[in-house]
């Protein structure tokens, strides 16, 4: 008896358990590999024998565990994933549409859950959740749970890796995503079956009636993504406002708008048992107060859709029902700590989001922080604004670290959105929804309402998002520079009685120093970004910054150059930009112009087809040049004599000139403008050269090659695009004339350095810089 309490003494508080769980989870992030299954097995048993027989260090086999745990997740993840032999192509399956379908411009978007396979007329063994468009209008609506025959074209997930860019890889592995693809067009594509019940259905049958009640299509849309996280209907600008404000937590349903629905529970029980007072002789009043504020809450998580920060919430909210219903005290950070340890344990794999992290920390921040003291409205007012500065201050590296901006306006922004958004709009909202599931007609005055509620509020964060500092960019974030801006946070909001509380925000500091050097008089550096199927170029000297065409802008919105080229010029810690060149007016090359344009207005525009270009830009003639910090720039190529030329040698055909080093970047010039090129090319060092037209066969000529000399040579592609760039007997010719060739598509963002007095060196390919065991 004796050694079993001591064991049980011994045995963490929830807190330390949830906390040695996380960080066994995220040491598996950082891994470039998985260790192998056999391992796995060996360190859980081990883990297990370690707090059988030392229960001192309990929390260290527990740490264990997480690392086992979320290592053999991740492995089976990976495993799950479409087998390499199969990407591209086609195959007859059977699924079901899981979630709302997304229709944009071009293509209908939605996850689908593939259930059967069938390749040349055999089933093979595989399932999993898919990403599929259709590129057409689909034969009938893909309404949520129905259930469909198609033929889909497939490919493993895989997406560009940039300085400050995204990782998408990292994202489908974090929602389970196994492939992505597009239907094609067969006689046999039909739906099969619509499910009779499905809550996703629900969702969308309330987002499309708060659509048909609302006038204005746009409060319509704000209030959908308030009520239902339906976000169909925010264009980009809607997501820009909101990050200007800080308040994107409340368009993803927060965790507040949760609570205020378990607020209504409890309410609605409290007035039941006022009603019928005899209730509380059979059921405890508290105890069912409990849960009928889970139950509202669950409810209304479920309806939004069960994001992270919904998730977090219901399982804080279940952890105090469960306290209550056994009748023992809980705490807010020992809920919190309940919640951290079941979603861990359900799903590892959700600390590869930024919600997880912004979520959880922010929640915790104001339990540590905020201390409440009195009653009545002076003091929830109190609590609300200091509430809104912790959160605003002690969540900005985060934000930084995932996002590399922050909104220094948030603080205030918050303050006014929250409780309005929370205590008015969603409340007003939700009793829209609640009428229009028992009796429609009276729904629409409610919802007009709500609309018009939105509508004020997001007029006012509208001219707030305006104001200087609401975009706020720093570089890249270091590692370390988080963890010590981190600590400053705890330590300028600790209780009182920590001595010295203010000199936590020293540790901020780290934050504003950069992350680069920029080049010596007479140095530049390059980075091709990695664009998918398309090209952009960073140039930077030691005082300027040059950008050579902004990737593609596709139906769907989805826009490379505010999606990569933007952060990454951030990231690289250049804030302003001198010159804008587009090449010309193909897609993959300008579609992501207007963007990068609207972001630094003061840049100088060029195009080889001004013409066709959907924003101002002045005509890139040979013959132009400047120089900056001892670095030439020269244009040479189109030639005036080339009018008739095609768009594609109408190429602005850019040479830079360091001290010891060139850089020639080519556009999509062919075959005919490539003797042109070579002869104005002049001596010098050998160039790295930007493989023409993507490694297109019409172009890179072996004597093109030859007479240009380069050094080495990088090829903007898209992972197996359907032209086959670069071309195998391209590749051939480079490989013949001795010249290394760096693909974005492999490599991912690829740097290269050209110093003052010295060859120019590849110093950095992204996908082999960050490596993580998700990326292919």
């Amino acid at each position: 008896m004796a050694d079993g309490a001591r064991q049980s003494r011994n045995w963490p508080s929830a807190k330390t358990t949830a906390l040695a769980l996380l960080i066994g989870i995220s040491a598996v992030q950082w891994l470039p590999t998985l260790p192998p299954r056999w391992l796995m097995g060996v360190m859980a048993v081990g883990a297990l024998i370690l707090a059988w027989r030392l229960p001192r260090i309990r929390w260290f086999a527990i740490l264990l565990l997480g690392f086992a745990w979320a290592a053999w997740r991740g492995s089976a993840a990976m495993e799950s994933r479409l087998p390499r032999a199969w990407e591209g192509q086609d195959f007859q399956v059977t699924g079901r549409v899981v979630g709302l379908a997304q229709t944009k411009a071009g293509a209908t978007s939605v996850q689908f859950h593939i259930d059967q396979v069938t390749r040349d007329g055999q089933a093979v063994p595989w399932q999993g959740l898919a990403r599929i468009s259709w590129y057409d209008t689909p034969s009938a609506e893909p309404e949520p749970c129905s259930r469909w025959q198609l033929l889909l074209r497939l490919r493993r997930p895989r997406g560009t890796i940039n300085p400050g860019g995204a990782d998408g890889e990292r994202s489908a592995l974090a929602r389970d995503i196994a492939a992505v693809g597009y239907v094609r067009d067969d006689p046999a594509n039909q739906r099969l079956s619509v499910a009779t019940w499905c809550l996703d259905r629900l969702r969308g049958s309330l987002a499309e009636g708060i659509q048909s009640r609302v006038n204005d299509p746009h409060d319509a849309a704000l209030l959908r993504a308030f009520t239902v996280g339906d976000t169909r209907g925010l264009e980009q600008q809607d997501w820009d406002v909101a990050r200007a404000n800080g308040i994107s937590h409340l368009i993803a349903i927060s965790g507040f708008h949760v609570g205020v629905a378990a607020v209504f529970g409890a309410w609605l029980c409290s007035a039941l048992y006022w009603l019928w007072p005899s209730l509380a002789l059979r059921y405890p009043h508290v105890q069912t107060q409990a849960l009928f504020a889970l139950a509202t809450a669950s409810a209304y998580g479920a309806l939004a859709g069960l994001g992270m920060p919904t998730l977090r919430t219901v399982a804080m909210i279940a952890a105090f029902a469960l306290a209550r219903c056994s009748r023992r005290a809980s705490g807010p950070m020992h809920a919190l700590a309940l919640a951290l340890i079941a979603i861990l344990l359900v799903n590892p794999t959700a600390v590869l989001e930024a919600g997880f992290w912004l979520s959880f920390i922010g929640v915790a921040f104001l339990i540590l922080c905020m201390d409440a003291k009195g009653r009545g409205v002076r003091a929830f007012l109190r609590e609300l604004t200091l509430g809104q500065l912790v959160m605003t201050i002690a969540l900005l590296p985060l934000t930084l670290w995932f996002f590399g901006e922050a909104s220094l306006v948030g603080a205030l922004s918050n303050l006014v959105a929250v409780p309005f958004v929370s205590f008015v709009i969603v409340p007003c909202a939700l009793l829209g929804m609640l009428l229009l599931m028992l009796c429609p007609p009276l729904a629409t005055p409610v919802l007009w309402l709500a609309g018009w509620l939105t509508h004020a509020q997001w007029w006012l964060l509208e001219q707030t998002a305006t104001w200087p500092g609401a975009h706020w960019y720093l570089p890249a974030v270091k590692p370390w520079a988080l963890v010590f801006a981190t600590l400053g946070a705890i330590w300028l909001f600790a209780p009182r009685g920590v001595p010295l509380r203010a000199l936590g925000a020293l540790l901020f500091l780290p934050l504003l120093w950069p992350t680069r050097h920029p080049p010596d008089s007479g140095a530049f550096q390059a980075w091709v970004l990695d664009v998918g199927q398309g090209l952009s170029v960073v140039v930077r000297t030691r005082e300027h910054a040059l950008v050579y065409d902004t990737g593609a802008r596709y139906p769907s919105e989805y826009d490379l150059g505010s999606a990569v080229v933007i952060p990454s010029l951030y990231a690289l810690g250049i804030d302003r930009l001198d010159v804008l060149m587009v090449s010309h007016a193909d897609n993959d090359h300008a579609g992501g112009a207007p963007a990068v344009a609207a972001a630094f207005p003061g840049a100088l525009r060029y195009s080889g087809e001004p013409e066709r270009m959907h924003i101002p830009m002045n005509p890139c003639v040979a013959g132009q040049q400047w120089e900056w910090d001892g670095v030439r720039f020269r244009v040479l190529n189109p030639v005036a004599s080339a009018s008739n030329a095609s768009a594609n040698d109408h190429s602005c055909v850019l040479l830079v000139e360091g001290h010891a080093g060139r850089l020639l970047l080519t556009g999509d010039i062919a075959m005919d403008t490539e003797p042109h090129v070579a002869a104005a090319l002049g001596p010098g060092p050998k160039p790295v050269l930007q493989v023409p037209h993507h490694g297109s066969n019409g172009s890179s000529s072996a004597d093109f090659i030859a007479a240009s000399k380069p050094e080495l040579a990088i090829v903007s592609a898209g992972w197996r695009n359907r032209f086959g760039h670069p071309r195998p007997e391209v590749m051939q010719r480079y490989a013949a004339a001795g010249v290394p060739v760096f693909n974005t598509a492999v490599d991912g963002a690829v740097q290269i350095d050209f110093p003052a007095a010295g060859p120019a060196e590849v110093t950095a390919r992204w996908r082999l810089l960050q490596r993580r065991y998700w990326r292919e």
